[in-house]
């Protein structure tokens, strides 16, 4: 193994026990819960610095990376999940019918489950193919693309201080904007990448060039660059697989009903 190929495998390492860590904040339990051979079940608290997606305790989140899973829960819902994940191996309960009886059990109380979220951490290093005119915009400087419904994924719709929008990079072709990369600080020191590229510019790399140029910048900063999408949509993975990150873990929620 190269020097190089070794710095990769050790950072790659450490974002896997970061993202414990991170994660442990959220499930209320200890990160190395998270690499047991048993299903884990804990009451749901509000712990200082996870990620910042609502002021409310989980009513029910679950998460796996790839083994067992983990599941935080209001009080109410402890003694059915209790008996849900007894026995059970924790991967198998992402699919859709070891779902159906966790939704209909919640649903009692109002709440439905949300999408499956699949998240992805930096694994290796990516030399770009092309280069294209890029522009960086930071902090303050994003505000003025807020409102441009153009960048749905790449940018928050609004400024957002819990987890406020850092950096952007944007390519050009003369002064027309190709594509848009941009990251929210979702929990400290943790950037969460989005991508928008407009649809006469696809499938020409701009995508890849511009994610890996972030993930190279967030990393330079001394900050933890991720990636999260959905189960089908195959363009985004192919978009995260090329620019050096790899699926680490898959989160479901539950949402009240509107």
């Amino acid at each position: 193994m190269t020097e190089q190929s070794t710095i990769i495998s050790a950072s790659s390492a450490m974002f896997r026990q970061k993202a414990r860590e991170l994660l442990s904040l959220e499930f209320n339990c200890a990160p190395d819960d998270f690499i047991k051979s048993e299903n884990v079940l804990t009451v749901s608290e509000l712990h200082e610095g996870r990620r910042a997606y609502s002021p409310e305790k989980y009513f029910f989140h679950m998460v796996t990376m790839g083994g067992n899973v983990v599941m935080t829960a209001d009080e109410c819902m402890q003694g059915f999940l209790r008996a849900y994940i007894d026995g059970k191996q924790g991967h198998w309960l992402f699919e859709i019918p070891n779902l159906l009886p966790v939704e209909r059990e919640m649903n009692q109380y109002g709440y439905t489950l949300t999408q499956t979220y699949h998240m992805f951490l930096p694994c290796r290093q990516v030399k770009t193919a092309k280069e294209y005119s890029v522009k960086w915009f930071y902090d303050g400087e994003i505000r003025q693309f807020y409102g441009d419904k153009r960048f749905p994924n790449a940018i928050c719709p609004e400024y957002r201080p819990e987890r406020p929008d850092r950096i952007v990079v944007c390519a050009y072709d003369g002064n027309t904007i190709m594509g848009m990369a941009g990251c929210s600080e979702d929990a400290s020191h943790w950037q969460q990448i989005g991508i928008d590229v407009m649809p006469e510019y696809r499938s020409k790399g701009v995508g890849t060039y511009l994610v890996t140029l972030l993930k190279n910048k967030i990393i330079e900063r001394g900050d933890i660059p991720f990636y999260g999408t959905s189960v089908a949509n195959y363009h985004s993975w192919n978009i995260a697989l090329n620019c050096g990150f790899k699926p680490v873990w898959v989160e479901i929620g539950a949402k009240k009903y509107e």
